[in-house]
Formats: structure tokens, sequence, C-alpha cells
């Protein structure tokens, strides 16, 4: 079992920006990839970034240039740092860990953008 906790979501104004974290307990062995997805109300969950095993990273064509992925091996903690943040990215994000059986996901941090 992998267990992931998030932290750092909050309001922030437009243009500014916030790193949000994901902690994972358990079982971490044979990841395949880790990443996040957020959720608005009445919409399907989108991707907005993931990073395989080997590095390779697919970012949401609306957060590329503003948000960047990145990782801890020894805190098994994955960082989503979101830079010139806009109205639109107001959302629940959840993190995610896949393996080879299941993906494991996190509770949700709501993360709104508004002046």
């Amino acid at each position: 079992q992998v267990q992931l906790v998030e932290s750092g979501g909050g309001l922030v104004q437009p243009g500014g920006s916030l790193r949000l974290s994901c902690a994972a307990s358990g079982s971490t062995a044979r990841i395949y990839g880790q990443g996040w997805y957020r959720q608005v109300p009445g919409k399907q969950r989108e991707l907005v970034v993931g990073i395989s095993s080997g590095g390779n990273t697919n970012y949401a064509d609306s957060v590329k240039g503003r948000f960047t992925i990145s990782g801890d091996n020894a805190k098994n903690t994955v960082y989503l740092q979101m830079n010139s943040l806009k109205v639109e990215d107001t959302a629940v994000y959840y993190c995610y860990l896949q393996t080879i059986a299941t993906t494991y996901w996190g509770q949700g941090t709501q993360v709104t953008v508004s002046s």
C-alpha cells in the first residue's frame, strides 16, 4: 500500500506562485509514473503534468512554461512549482503515483487564484 499526502494549496492572487508537495509512504517500489491532475466542479479531472520513471515529462499545454514538476527521492516527495498563476488554474489538485498494479491518489488540495 502507498499513501500520498499533499500540502501547499491555498489562496493566491493572479500572477502569484505556489508550490505543492506530495509525500509518499509505504511500498513505493516499481513506480511507473507520478504527477498531478486537477479538477473543477462539474468537469473531468485533467492531467496537469506527469513524469515517467525515466524522467520524461508531459505537461498540459495550458501550464507549459509556468509549472514545473520535480522530486526529492530521499524524501519520497514530488513537488509542483506553479508560477504566473491564472484564475483558470483554480481547482483541486491531486497527486498520483502509478505502479504496475494500480494508481494511488492523494486526498487533493485546493488551489484558488483570485484577486
